[in-house]
């Protein structure tokens, strides 16, 4: 029911109604007696808000509602109130026709597999604690809860000499990164800005390819950078001030020595690069891989000499503001980094980068490839670790393949210090899937 990041799928398929009533149910009858809701800009969000709402009523908690508000909204609320979780309905980066569910607890974290695996049993059993006619929670409407984000971000960076700045909201909840760049002074220009839920602008998911008309605009304008989040805005991307889009490990590298002095670690994946290693070993920094997943990242920065906590994917978490991704927060820090140390451009080209390779392939028995997988792996290499999937090093790169936790997919990521070993891994990897994939499909026919 719970992948890593919550719940997600085909609305009036895998996402109905039905379970929105019974994971609020679920929510209250485990004990959460006061829960604060919201939801992204995906009209389907208004059904199944009203039937979440009315599981957690129905079984004794207080609702406190915030509406249509980007995921960190929400997830800073949740403490801010002195609530006992929070949930959030949104697919995320996901497409129009999905949606659902991702839960938080009272530090702002997300649910970690204990917690989400206690409201799966529930469910699953039928087991909720329903009230009688007067034991109903409340319902009452947080209408400051954007305030009070804004209020955060904008006192958490300090922009002496503010630039400007094309912020794409992609249709989604993140108007609030726009708000607080112009209250700090910025020249901001929007793209996408119009809230809407099938997200015409562009795909919801802000990548490379999906960026071109935020590129465009940045390099028609004198903007120094922009911004693009996803859906609920707890992801953030950028293109430089030439409109170039600014790889994923390279950000991440930026944001990581940003924050590290000697000695701190940084919380990363096991798929990030080995870039992000190098540019934090200069200021004596380190990296402390975890699973693949936001949640498991913020897990790590709980950890009192972790300093910030970073996924490719667009995920940033400075644990000392709040324990879920903030994509509005990331802008900040990134504007405050331009603004405090010249061109992105210029700072993207200091981050020495290798050759990387990134797949998905489609498998729908996934957990029986991946064993076979991991059978071949062991078979040929000596250095494994099974933290996630089945990682490889092989000193001058890495193998990774690993199950998605969302889709029927393996993903399959390498890097190396050269192309031409890169090739080389790429097709031992490539090879040791195909075969595993093969032999699964003979042994089913």
């Amino acid at each position: 029911m719970f992948g890593t990041s919550g719940i997600r799928g085909t609305v009036g398929e895998e996402v109905t109604a039905d379970l929105a009533l019974s994971v609020g149910r679920a929510v209250a009858s485990d004990g959460y007696d006061r829960v604060v809701v919201g939801r992204d800009a995906r009209e389907s969000g208004i059904v199944l808000t009203d039937a979440l709402t009315a599981g957690l009523r129905e079984c004794g908690a207080d609702v406190l509602e915030v509406g249509v508000a980007a995921t960190p909204t929400v997830a800073r609320a949740v403490s801010r109130e002195n609530a006992d979780a929070g949930v959030v309905l949104t697919a995320s980066h996901n497409p129009a026709p999905d949606n659902g569910l991702k839960l938080w607890d009272a530090s702002g974290k997300a649910f970690d597999a204990d917690q989400r695996d206690a409201i799966a049993t529930r469910i699953e059993a039928d087991e909720y604690d329903l009230r009688p006619w007067d034991g109903h929670g409340s319902l009452e409407s947080l209408e400051d809860s954007i305030d009070h984000h804004a209020k955060d971000v904008s006192e958490s960076v300090s922009i002496d000499d503010p630039p400007s700045v094309a912020v794409d909201i992609g249709n989604g909840a993140g108007g609030i990164t726009a708000r607080v760049l112009s209250e700090l002074g910025c020249d901001v220009v929007t793209l996408n800005g119009q809230q809407d839920g099938r997200f015409p602008g562009r795909p919801s998911e802000p990548t490379r390819e999906t960026l071109g008309d935020l590129s465009a605009l940045v390099e028609a304008t004198d903007a120094r950078l922009g911004i693009a989040h996803d859906g609920d805005a707890d992801r953030m991307l950028a293109v430089d001030e030439t409109g170039s889009f600014v790889p994923k490990d390279v950000l991440l590298a930026l944001f990581a020595r940003e924050a590290a002095t000697d000695g701190d670690v940084v919380a990363a994946p096991v798929d990030t690069s080995m870039a992000v290693d190098d540019h934090l070993a200069t200021v004596g920094a380190s990296v402390s891989r975890t699973r693949v997943g936001d949640t498991f990242v913020a897990d790590r920065t709980k950890r009192p000499d972790v300093v910030f906590g970073g996924e490719p994917s667009g995920a940033w978490i400075w644990p000392d503001e709040t324990l879920c991704p903030d994509g509005p927060l990331a802008a900040c820090k990134l504007v405050e980094l331009v603004a405090d140390r010249g061109p992105l451009s210029s700072l993207v080209e200091r981050v020495e980068t290798y050759p990387i390779r990134r797949a998905s392939v489609r498998v729908e028995e996934k957990v029986a490839v991946m064993n076979q997988v991991r059978d071949r792996v062991c078979e040929r290499y000596d250095d494994i670790n099974t933290l996630d999937g089945v990682y490889v090093d092989v000193d001058d790169g890495w193998i990774l393949l690993r199950a998605s936790g969302t889709e029927p997919v393996v993903r399959l990521t390498v890097e190396a210090r050269d192309e031409s070993r890169v090739e080389r891994l790429e097709a031992d990897a490539v090879g040791i899937l195909e075969t595993a994939i093969a032999d699964i499909s003979e042994i089913h026919s």
